[in-house]
């Protein structure tokens, strides 16, 4: 969806669904845990399907959190199979006649989402995330499509059953 407008003082992530420890983080509590880079070439999905949209990719030096210990800190439980990812960024879209707003969702399976190159980041390339890379905090996930990459990542929900949005 387009660049989202929201205020970043109060921005926070929460951990929720089939977890013993659901959490909500602010950017301090996230910055405060432990660090890590990771290199990584992200390409969008749809780089050189037209003209108009060409050289969609690049590497970077990505610093964040660690993923994988944050959800397991949360206690995943062991009916859980999917990890949906949702950002601030969200548009109306109709569905069975019915318009309702929907944010910005991907998933990936559970054991996926414990990769140890996962990242929560907030740093590209030594500097703060700019807006338009999904600042504050973006999802970085080595070896996938842009797109499941989630900007401004603002709720990590842990599911028994996939997620169906229009992006998966």
């Amino acid at each position: 969806y387009d660049l989202p407008e929201f205020d970043v003082e109060d921005f926070k992530l929460e951990i929720t669904g089939l977890v013993e420890n659901p959490k909500t983080l602010t950017m301090d509590d996230i910055r405060a845990l432990p660090k890590k880079d990771q290199l990584m070439t992200l390409e969008c999905s749809g780089n050189g399907a037209g003209k108009g949209f060409m050289n969609a990719i690049y590497n970077s030096k990505w610093t964040g959190t660690p993923l994988a210990p944050l959800l397991k800190e949360c206690g995943i439980k062991d009916e859980a199979t999917e990890v949906a990812f949702f950002g601030v960024d969200k548009k109306e879209e109709e569905i069975r006649k019915v318009k309702v707003e929907v944010p910005f969702g991907r998933s990936m399976s559970v054991a996926d989402a414990l990769n140890p190159l996962l990242l929560l980041a907030h740093e590209r390339n030594g500097e703060p995330l700019e807006h338009r890379n999904g600042a504050p905090l973006r999802l970085i996930v080595p070896g996938w499509y842009g797109i499941a990459n989630v900007k401004w990542i603002t709720r990590i929900d842990v599911r028994n059953r996939r997620y169906m949005g229009r992006f998966m």
